[in-house]
Order: C-alpha cells, then sequence, then structure tokens
C-alpha cells in the first residue's frame, strides 16, 4: 500500500505536532568517526545544532525537543499556522528572503534583504500567501535543515550524490501522553544508545541545552520556573519551546520575551522542566541498567495525570520508535485519527505500550 502524501499528514493550515527523522544514507556516519578510516565528523553535530537555531527563528513552528545521533536525527516539533497569521506582511517577507537570500557576500554568507527586495515580495499577494503558508509547514523546514547539510557535507568531502537516504519519516502526536514519552523516547537516545550514561552527559540534545542552561545555585533562581522558561537567561535552550505550558499565562501569538530565537513561549507538557528532567534522569538510569525499579512516589503522579501507565512507562520510551508508525497515541486517539484520514483503523499494538485508555 503507497504511503500517504505529506499533505494529508501535515496540514500546514492546523497546529499539529510531530516526531520526525532523517537518516544518513552513506557508510561513513553523519556525526561520528567513521571506523574504518578513523575520520571524525563530529564537528556536523554543531552545523545541525546551529542550522536548526536559526530555522527556529525563521519559522511559525516550535522546536520541542531534538537529538542528534552519529548516522541520524530526531525532531519533535509543532507548527504554528496561528502564529504565521498574526505576522504582517513585511515580516513574512523579511524571513523568508532571510531563509532563501537573494544576494551572497563573497564569502558565501547571506546578505540581509533590503526594503526595495521585501516591497517587491509584498507586492505579489498570491507568491506571498504561498511563502507565508509555507512557514508552518514541517515539510518545508525538514527540507531546509536536510538540504543545507547535504550541501554543506558534499562541499567538504569533495563529492556529489544523496547524503540523506530518502525522505524523512513522519510520525503524529495525537495527545500529551505520546508527547511526553517521545520526548523522553529523543532525549534519551544517546543513553539507549550507550553514548552517554546519563541526559546531562548527552550533547547536541534538546535535556542537554536546558540543563546547561539552568543555574548552579538554587537560590539565584529568584522567578517561577514557568517564568524563568520564557526569559532571556535561556543561552543554550532559548530557541526551543519551553516544557512548561499554562493555558492561562501563555501567550496566544508570536513569541516576545525572546523575539527572534523561536515561534512562540507555549510550553508542550502538563509538567514542569524541573519535574521532566527528574523523570528523564529515573528512566535513564532503567534503560541502563536493564532493571525495571521503581518510580519514585512524586514522579508516579504525573504519570497518572497524564494518562502512562507508570508500570509499562520504560517499556514506552524503550520501544516508541519501533511500535508506532504514522501516529502515536492513546486507542481513542488512534481511532479518532484514523477517522480523520478516511480509514478504518490505524496501525497500533493493541495496548500501545503502556498508555492508558482511561
Amino acid at each position: 500500500m503507497p504511503r500517504k502524501p505529506r499533505y494529508e499528514v501535515a496540514d500546514p493550515a492546523q497546529v499539529q505536532v510531530f516526531h520526525a527523522v532523517q537518516r544518513c544514507v552513506r557508510r561513513a556516519f553523519l556525526c561520528g568517526e567513521d571506523p574504518l578510516t578513523g575520520q571524525s565528523f563530529e564537528h556536523r553535530r554543531r552545523w545541525i545544532r546551529d542550522r536548526l537555531e536559526f530555522l527556529a527563528g525563521i519559522f511559525g513552528i516550535d522546536c520541542l525537543t531534538y537529538s542528534v545521533m552519529s548516522n541520524h536525527l530526531h525532531l519533535v516539533l509543532r507548527s504554528r499556522p496561528d502564529v504565521v497569521a498574526a505576522w504582517s506582511d513585511q515580516e513574512v517577507a523579511d524571513r523568508w528572503l532571510r531563509l532563501f537570500p537573494i544576494r551572497r557576500r563573497p564569502d558565501g554568507s547571506a546578505e540581509p534583504p533590503t526594503e526595495a527586495d521585501i516591497a517587491a515580495l509584498v507586492n505579489q499577494s498570491e507568491v506571498l500567501g504561498e511563502r507565508r503558508r509555507r512557514l508552518s509547514d514541517v515539510s518545508w523546514w525538514m527540507r531546509c535543515i536536510a538540504e543545507f547539510i547535504a550541501r554543506r557535507a558534499n562541499r567538504e568531502d569533495e563529492c556529489t550524490g544523496r547524503f540523506w537516504e530518502g525522505r524523512y519519516r513522519l510520525q503524529s502526536l495525537l495527545d500529551e501522553a505520546s508527547l511526553l514519552a517521545c520526548a523522553a523516547y529523543v532525549d534519551l537516545n544517546p543513553v539507549r544508545a550507550a553514548i552517554a550514561e546519563t541526559p546531562e552527559t548527552s550533547p547536541y540534545t534538546g535535556a542537554k541545552d536546558r540543563i546547561d542552561d539552568l543555574p548552579r545555585q538554587p537560590s539565584r533562581l529568584r522567578p517561577s520556573m514557568h517564568e524563568w522558561e520564557r526569559s532571556r537567561r535561556r543561552r543554550h535552550s532559548g530557541w526551543m519551546s519551553p516544557v512548561e505550558i499554562n493555558e492561562a499565562k501563555d501567550p496566544v501569538g508570536p513569541c516576545i520575551e525572546n523575539s527572534g530565537r523561536r515561534a512562540s513561549s507555549k510550553g508542550f507538557l502538563g509538567i514542569s522542566l524541573v519535574r521532566y528532567l527528574e523523570l528523564l534522569d529515573w528512566t535513564g538510569r532503567q534503560l541502563r541498567s536493564d532493571k525495571p525499579g521503581a518510580i519514585p512516589k512524586h514522579l508516579a503522579p504525573i504519570l497518572s495525570r497524564i494518562g502512562v501507565d507508570s508500570r509499562g512507562w520504560c517499556d514506552v520510551v524503550r520501544r516508541f520508535g519501533r511500535v508506532f508508525k504514522r501516529a502515536a497515541g492513546t486507542p481513542e486517539s488512534l481511532a479518532r485519527e484514523a477517522v480523520r484520514c478516511g480509514q478504518h483503523w490505524m496501525c497500533a499494538p493493541d495496548n500501545p505500550l503502556g498508555l492508558c485508555s482511561d
């Protein structure tokens, strides 16, 4: 059965959350050390991380978390057409022309668009409308990261041809339970691969960036964690979405506190950053030791509130990428998604790895 077109899965006109995976096609690692030649490509992790931060400041898409592995890339993204709709025509034109510059300097860097460049695009209403739609399109985000890295790596390797194995994989995350499980799965990828022992020693992950921003002295954290996540103090992780969501306090429109670094200041989980990191730390220890253990009492209610079976939590994180296909969620969420897509059912296990149905 052929795969559904991307536009039927990811609609730029709707707020949706996705898990995207892009894999490298070559024998040589994307970012690791080639075991045959001994050549290291670790510097490419910085390329990808910097490009992600750049795209977060251009697109109307929230990057919730990420991880850069030796031969593949994980992203959790949330499209925000509501944010893009609030931008003026001039801002849409300016963002697009910074993404695809008209002129470049001799060193290859982009020249900022002029007022005449912006005005020329604004005067083309149909073209501008299409550009506005693309700025909330996850497919265009993935295109802008994949093509940029492929061209740069090909120049470095002095070769041509494919760098990525093909079209990226995309999973819809339908509810908070699947989002929490997927975020933990992505942040703990280096731990699961035995590259790192703990989240704080896992470079080029969303969790590591957030941990690096935490003050070493708790007394210095004067505002609440919710307010701190939206402040300008997040040097490493300020381009990503805050973790904790508060429907009453989070602004609906574009980001104001960290203007230019991310699309919005809206969180994505009903738990604080501290609780999320505690859950990651505990889960990572269980994955590495291969022992079931016991979830600390203060973490168990968090899982219950979100709708995850605490007894199967580690199994959810360990097997998330292998079990769920095009969509992930509770049985009810998967049933609703099947109806939306015009299908009789959505491929999933009988009980999606401990995700509660009540």
